[in-house]
């Protein structure tokens, strides 16, 4: 009976052949737009991480001076003692962090902790002339740094290696070289907020992508930036490190923390933003994407209907002759897994091939030269199963109903 039930499937799909693709083509539009649309959102995603990480780490360690002045006098317990202080002031004695080794020496013991790097921080004047901007120097550990970073892959012009090699080297973001209008070769003052003045050569030029750090970012050798701040040679203003999952920064920065003596921050306290952008961007996708498979859902349902419409005398003959309600579900129900199936077939390629198209369209920022794609075999398995499960739905409830069919008045019709 099952063999003669999938004969009728099959006539009844292919007598109607534009029909046939009208649905086949539906369920393909609906799994084809699911996959491009989470891929894109997935790379876009993965492009706005990979910039945000270009100089931020997954976890950073550093003292965090507070900014109240402390009490300098004890409140008296008598309440005729009058107590008055006059301008206090908060002397801070520590500054930065003094032995830095140890601390590096701690996050590399944890296993999940994949590089580590010290950096020394300092807000700075660049003069170029008359041109005369502020920024941040950041002293770096070349090699440390581009474990970290990956910083040598957006340099544009020059090489990140002449810091080792020059003292007198300096690195300047696109935007920042732009404002103090220097280019590759030139002279550069830099002053610091002690008033400690030093004339750098620009040896290349940095452009990751993040407007914020190209237009005030300036990097050093963290040899010649403990020299001109007149620091120990294990003095950092802040370690850094990344661990193998960014998602996992805050529970290894808990379990660090207890070993060191500085504030420890993952990204994920400082960065909410950027993690509820991302799960935005997410939930938008899958929305815009099941919306798509279950508009698709309606026209085959929409379809099968009026297959049952004008199947409706051939079922009424089918029942009078011996086939029972399970029989006609399956006939309609056949008829509908074979149009998931190969909509399905032809979504998934149809969508890879868009996603293929788009990801070779120019586009321009920072380390990027086309729009961002992502290939996940997970979107596609899912994609598949939303489609077959979509179908199923859509070609039960006309089946169900052609089941229902009463032959007698059907026929007497």
């Amino acid at each position: 009976m099952n063999n003669t039930n999938n004969k009728i499937s099959w006539v009844h799909l292919t007598s109607r052949l534009k029909q046939l693709a009208v649905a086949v083509l539906s369920v393909t539009f609906g799994i084809s737009m699911y996959i491009f649309m989470n891929s894109f959102m997935d790379g876009v995603n993965g492009a706005q991480t990979e910039i945000t990480f270009t100089t931020m780490a997954h976890i950073r360690v550093y003292n965090d001076l507070t900014g109240e002045a402390k009490p300098i006098l004890n409140q008296p317990e008598s309440a005729d003692t009058l107590l008055w202080v006059n301008n206090s002031k908060n002397i801070s004695y520590t500054e930065g962090i003094k032995n830095a080794q140890d601390v590096v020496n701690t996050l590399e013991a944890d296993k999940s902790i994949v590089a580590v790097t010290e950096q020394v921080n300092q807000n700075v004047f660049f003069r170029n002339g008359v041109t005369k901007v502020n920024g941040t120097l950041s002293g770096i550990d070349v090699q440390h740094e581009n474990l970290l970073f990956n910083t040598a892959t957006y340099i544009t012009q020059g090489s990140l290696n002449e810091l080792d090699k020059r003292p007198d080297g300096i690195v300047l973001g696109s935007g920042l070289a732009d404002k103090a209008s220097s280019k590759l070769g030139d002279n550069i003052t830099l002053t610091t907020s002690d008033g400690v003045t030093k004339i750098f050569r620009v040896v290349a030029i940095l452009e990751t992508g993040s407007g914020s750090v190209d237009k005030s970012k300036a990097l050093i050798s963290i040899r010649t930036a403990r020299q001109l701040l007149n620091k120990n040679r294990s003095y950092a203003t802040d370690v850094m490190a990344n661990v193998t999952d960014y998602n996992d920064a805050k529970k290894v920065a808990d379990r660090v923390r207890g070993n060191i003596p500085f504030k420890t921050e993952a990204w994920q306290e400082g960065n909410s933003q950027l993690e509820s952008a991302n799960t935005l961007r997410d939930i938008i996708a899958v929305a815009v994407s099941l919306t798509i498979l279950i508009v698709a859902g309606f026209g085959i349902y929409n379809i099968m209907n009026m297959t049952v419409n004008e199947k409706i005398r051939e079922i009424a003959i089918l029942k009078a002759m011996g086939f029972d309600g399970k029989d006609i579900i399956q006939i309609f129900l056949m008829q509908s897994v074979i149009i998931g199936l190969m909509g399905g077939i032809l979504g998934l390629l149809l969508g890879y091939t868009i996603a293929s198209i788009v990801d070779r369209i120019p586009f321009r920022i920072a380390s990027f030269t086309s729009l961002p794609i992502s290939y996940n075999a997970s979107d596609y398995i899912l994609a598949m199963i939303f489609g077959l499960v979509v179908t199923f739905v859509a070609g039960y409830l006309p089946a169900k109903k052609a089941s229902q069919i009463d032959p007698v008045e059907i026929l007497r019709g």
